[in-house]
């Protein structure tokens, strides 16, 4: 993928020529609207053009999953990008939970993938689970976002009860799990409640080998910036300024000399990657400038 930047600062004008080179549309449009001034309308026509007839979101939105049927997975990525360019578009939104409604498991929330993901291809680890359960995973980044944006439905009520019962369980827990968890602890209305709920289960995350404190670990690691991406996200207290600032240095230097960032887990599509690198190098722009680094 060639040299990294070694600047402890993005190099904004490289990523901009990467983004107009090798990204999607709607990752582009997010790139105009976060660093070049632009407005949030054609975000909002970029994801509109990933919705299914049923109200849901597929066509690899999520780009891992390239089934065009809806997926919660790609709900949960066009409420995040409505969400964070400021292009909320609430009948979209409604459209799309009420689709997660009509198909949510019994116990409520939403499963992490849909049987239809067979349908198209898709990243090898997209596997339903048996039984159709509930995942922390979608239901908490889903319910957070929504919270976020004081959405009333009554799929979020139930999500709400159900990711409250599954925290106070929590015990073993994935990263990507705590994901979810911690998307919805951030926004959850009840503060002292999610205050309280962190006090407990955010430990896990160093307890259970969750976070990779080295900037320089190897392999398919989580950084501490994976988990308090912002200066006040719920799990920065976690971490000491040092750590931080020193992931945000290797953050910065991982900037390919094509302007693009990549990531590090499997690559098993040229298009899936593609895609991602373009979403991420937004991400990593957006992470840099929070921190006062762009």
């Amino acid at each position: 993928m060639g040299a990294m930047n070694t600047n402890k600062t993005p190099d904004f004008d490289a990523a901009a020529e990467f983004m107009a080179a090798r990204a999607r549309v709607v990752d582009r449009r997010v790139f105009q609207r976060l660093f070049q001034g632009g407005s949030p309308g054609p975000v909002r026509d970029a994801v509109a053009a990933y919705r299914n007839d049923d109200g849901g979101f597929g066509h690899g939105l999520e780009p891992d999953v390239r089934t065009a049927a809806s997926q919660p997975a790609a709900v949960e990525m066009a409420l995040r990008l409505m969400d964070m360019t400021g292009a909320w578009d609430t009948a979209l939104v409604a459209g799309a939970i009420d689709w997660l409604a009509a198909i949510s498991p019994a116990e409520g929330g939403t499963a992490f993938v849909e049987p239809s993901v067979s349908g198209g291809p898709h990243a090898p680890w997209w596997v339903p689970a048996e039984g159709h359960p509930a995942s922390v995973i979608q239901t908490g980044q889903i319910a957070g976002t929504l919270h976020a944006r004081g959405f009333s439905h009554p799929w979020l009520d139930r999500a709400t009860d159900l990711m409250w019962a599954r925290i106070g369980t929590l015990t073993e827990v994935s990263a990507y799990e705590m994901f979810g968890v911690l998307a919805f602890l951030e926004h959850v209305p009840d503060r002292s409640r999610a205050q309280a709920a962190f006090d407990r289960a955010g430990p896990l995350i160093l307890d259970r080998g969750l976070v990779a404190l080295d900037p320089q670990a190897a392999g398919e690691v989580h950084s501490p910036l994976d988990f308090a991406p912002l200066p006040d996200s719920i799990a920065r207290p976690l971490f000491g300024d040092a750590t931080i600032a020193a992931h945000l240095d290797h953050l910065a230097g991982a900037q390919r000399d094509d302007g693009g960032w990549m990531f590090n887990w499997l690559a098993w599509s040229p298009a899936a990657e593609a895609d991602w690198r373009g979403f991420l190098t937004v991400d990593a722009l957006r992470i840099l400038r929070a921190n006062g680094r762009a």
